[in-house]
């Protein structure tokens, strides 16, 4: 799918013949399965895939909890204290544990050099809206508590929108100490709960992995009674002004392309340093592809710049 005509803000990415192959050989296994995921029994096989990510070297992980919210850390050697990234990650809501997600997340704190934070927050449909982002706001709270100073926020997928969502609470908020996130750097965010994204038609053929029937009835069951355009569950429609810098990493071949463009064409309206990158040729989630896929290599490169110059500049 040819994004080639982008604005201003944006960077297009052309696919590389080696990852071209490669994405060939990915489609023709998991295309079978498109859009099979669905409800609380998809919770084992979507964190098999997630383990299935190369471990990163010289990360460790341990168990702990943050306001009484369970997670996982995974900390690079030699870190400094007072920074930690805190990543929220994705499962559409419904599914994804900590644990799953500890070798991507490990290779973001290895990029940054700098302890990450993945919180277990509640799942749908068992604790719907707002749970999930009431726990979020816990975990950073306590990383505050424990005398956190410099905190980026990073997510992927309905993770991703979360933590976009996050960012808004917390700019606009005195609650949290003054302790204001130094950035946001998310790849494929959910943030239109609607499902309004043209994508959701102009790339329903390229995307490998998601059907908007599937995803109606996940998100169906995390928003419960509340509405999709509320700024709580849906970032693309919260106030952007005064945010942080903000980087947005998405595959050309996604049906949740739009979710991405929109809600960096709204921060950039909203006087926000943000900028989205696209990667021709990638499914959702591609940077789970580390060590298989050059894009995969590049955008985690790329996100883990962004991170090293936002803690640079804001500890100076």
């Amino acid at each position: 799918m040819s994004t080639a005509t982008l604005e201003s803000w944006a960077a297009n990415h052309p696919v590389t013949a080696q990852d071209k192959a490669a994405m060939a050989a990915m489609r023709a296994m998991v295309e079978p399965n498109k859009g099979r995921l669905q409800g609380t029994s998809a919770r084992a096989p979507f964190d098999e895939i997630m383990n299935r990510v190369k471990a990163p070297s010289e990360i460790t992980f341990h168990e702990d909890k943050l306001g009484g919210v369970s997670g996982w850390w995974c900390r690079p050697a030699g870190v400094q204290s007072g920074q930690a990234i805190m990543h929220l990650h994705g499962g559409w809501f419904n599914w994804g544990t900590a644990q799953a997600f500890r070798h991507l997340v490990g290779h973001l704190a290895s990029q940054a050099q700098v302890e990450a934070f993945i919180p277990d927050y509640r799942l749908a449909p068992e604790h719907p809206f707002p749970a999930a982002i009431e726990d979020s706001q816990v975990c950073y709270r306590e990383l505050v508590n424990r005398g956190t100073r410099l905190i980026a926020l990073t997510g992927d997928s309905a993770g991703g929108g979360l933590a976009l969502a996050l960012l808004s609470i917390i700019t606009s908020s005195a609650s949290f100490g003054g302790v204001k996130p130094v950035g946001a750097a998310v790849l494929s965010p959910v943030t239109d709960l609607t499902l309004g994204g043209q994508s959701w038609e102009s790339r329903a053929a390229a995307d490998p992995y998601f059907t908007q029937t599937q995803a109606a009835g996940l998100i169906k069951a995390y928003l419960g009674g509340t509405a999709a355009t509320n700024p709580i569950a849906s970032a693309l429609y919260g106030n952007l002004a005064g945010l942080p810098s903000v980087r947005v990493h998405v595959g050309g071949d996604e049906v949740l392309f739009d979710d991405s463009r929109r809600y960096v064409e709204r921060a950039i309206a909203a006087g926000v340093d943000a900028k989205l990158d696209v990667w021709e040729g990638m499914p959702h989630g591609f940077l789970g592809g580390i060590g298989n896929f050059n894009a995969s290599t590049q955008a985690l490169e790329a996100i883990g710049e962004f991170l090293v110059e936002r803690f640079t500049e804001t500890s100076a």
